[in-house]
């Protein structure tokens, strides 16, 4: 066990308020842990208003949100962190490696640590409302590295997420993301902007860059403010543990989680050309409020290729439209999602631009992590009890037949039934109908697993028992429930990732700020 850091501010707990993202209870079924925008206002312009206003239009929350917090003192003793602490960096692994598609890139270790020029690290600063697990991260490039991000489309976007849209719309690189688990720093007005500004303003700080080198991310209750003094005495320790160890990769991807059961990290290398192989790392969060409108998680990507940044930022769009947006827990979109991606160039070679065949190799295997990483945040969906995957084929257009998938692993009667081991039909073919891609009925095609339910429009006569007992079997193992439907004969092929709807869901999320 590490020593924390000295606390040189007084601080105390918010009231209760509504989640973000995943939440930061721990309650979850012991089966399952046996197992495994709209434009926003600039940073700028938000510091510059709150350095405009009053005293009292600027009436405290119960802690401090200055940088001097973040002490000399702190920064002196920093305690050297042990990554393999078993109580506060060890979660058990996502199923990962079997989530990830198949293709020419080789899986291999280090998580996020793993591509060349990145650092990281991982701490308890005290941030959660209860537990022992570390609460912050901070990952770190050792040069600029160039920058892409996708953002929740929730109009109620968290201050880490306005401050990040402004900053990567102003530059294209970027050395380091912060992260915390505790506090969305959601629905929290112009206090919760000059937190996250402070925040980025303490890495710079410490780390000797520019505030807009700095990137954030924030989850845990809607309308918490983030406890501050403990974040920012923090960061001196963070700092000063920063390490491309595996380990450190480990506790980051731990760090970040709320009521996630497992942490996701994977990592892959790919030859993108004879002779030029490249690293790709991703680590992500997410267990519940997760709903394909882009993020549904909290990510981080790094990447040693050297990409233009033109190309990287396409790179990541098309990466998360076939993965983050295709994974639905419980039909709620956050106000914290991100995926931040970082390619550092460390590895070398001549730059990788948009149309050549490096890139499209390149990004094939940056969508395979993404998958993967999106496949594990279904599947560790709160109280889930297996990953359902909707496979669409025959529509007009790949878009047409991601919008069914969508369609139907989003569907919580979908999601009961399955649950409930009751191959019932015709709730796929009712949430195919309502999804708002036109084809034509009698083109329906609904196959359960190896079983096929209903052909041309027709229902088959089938044995349910059979049936109800495939998805018996699977659920008992927390495995995958695969569905396929069939609408037509057009070229357009689209998958979606879900998970079913439990009556630990419920419970979780009935208890979750009491």
């Amino acid at each position: 066990m590490h020593a924390q850091a000295s606390m040189m501010c007084r601080a105390a707990a918010a009231p209760a308020a509504p989640r973000a993202s995943s939440s930061s209870s721990s309650s979850a079924t012991a089966s399952r842990a046996a197992a495994a925008a709209p434009a926003s206002a600039s940073f700028s312009s938000f510091a510059a208003a709150s350095s405009a206003s009053s005293a009292s239009a600027r009436r405290p929350l119960p802690h401090s949100s200055t940088v001097a917090c973040a002490s000399a003192e702190a920064a002196s003793t920093a305690a050297v962190i042990d990554f393999k602490d078993g109580q506060e960096f060890v979660l058990p692994y996502a199923p990962i490696d079997g989530l990830l598609p198949a293709g020419p890139w080789k899986s291999i270790e280090g998580g996020i640590c793993a591509p060349k020029g990145f650092k990281a690290a991982a701490f308890k600063a005290g941030l959660r409302a209860k537990g022992v697990r570390a609460d912050c991260a901070l990952v770190v490039a050792d040069a600029p590295a160039v920058t892409a991000g996708v953002f929740t489309l929730n109009r109620v976007a968290a201050a880490p997420v306005m401050y990040c849209r402004d900053v990567i719309n102003k530059k294209t690189t970027s050395r380091a993301v912060l992260i915390n688990a505790g506090q969305a720093n959601a629905a929290t007005g112009k206090l919760g902007m000059e937190d996250a500004i402070a925040s980025a303003n303490a890495v710079a700080t410490t780390l000797g860059f520019g505030a807009d080198d700095v990137l954030l991310e924030s989850t845990g209750v809607i309308g918490k403010r983030i406890k501050m003094t403990e974040l920012l005495n923090a960061i001196p320790v963070l700092a000063a543990n920063l390490s491309n160890s595996k380990e450190a990769a480990m506790a980051c991807a731990t760090a970040i989680c709320t009521t996630d059961l497992v942490r996701k990290t994977i990592a892959v290398e790919v030859e993108v050309s004879p002779g030029r192989v490249y690293k790709i790392g991703g680590m992500g969060k997410g267990s519940g409020m997760i709903h394909p409108n882009m993020a549904t998680m909290l990510g981080v990507v790094t990447c040693d290729a050297p990409v233009s940044s033109d190309a990287w930022r396409k790179m990541m769009k098309r990466a998360s439209q076939g993965s983050f947006n295709q994974i639905s827990v419980d039909g709620d979109t956050s106000t914290n999602d991100s995926v931040i991606g970082l390619a550092s160039g460390a590895a070398g070679g001549e730059e990788i631009v948009d149309g050549s065949s490096e890139a499209a190799a390149l990004e094939a295997a940056l969508g395979a992590v993404c998958v993967a990483i999106a496949k594990s945040i279904a599947w560790d969906g709160e109280g889930a009890t297996c990953l359902i995957e909707v496979n669409v084929l025959g529509a007009g257009s790949d878009e047409d037949a991601r919008v069914i998938a969508r369609s139907i692993v989003s569907s919580s009667l979908v999601k009961s039934a399955v649950f409930g081991h009751d191959p019932n039909w015709g709730r796929l073919a009712c949430a195919a109908g309502y999804a708002g891609v036109p084809f034509e009925q009698d083109d329906l095609r609904i196959q359960m697993g190896p079983h096929v339910l209903m052909e041309d429009g027709q229902p088959l006569g089938f044995d349910a028992t059979t049936v109800s007992g495939y998805m018996k079997d699977t659920t008992g193992v927390h495995g995958t429930v695969v569905i396929g439907v069939k609408v037509g004969a057009g070229p357009g092929a689209g998958t979606a990732w879900g998970c079913d709807l439990t009556y630990d869901y419920v419970k979780i999320n009935a208890e979750y700020t009491t």
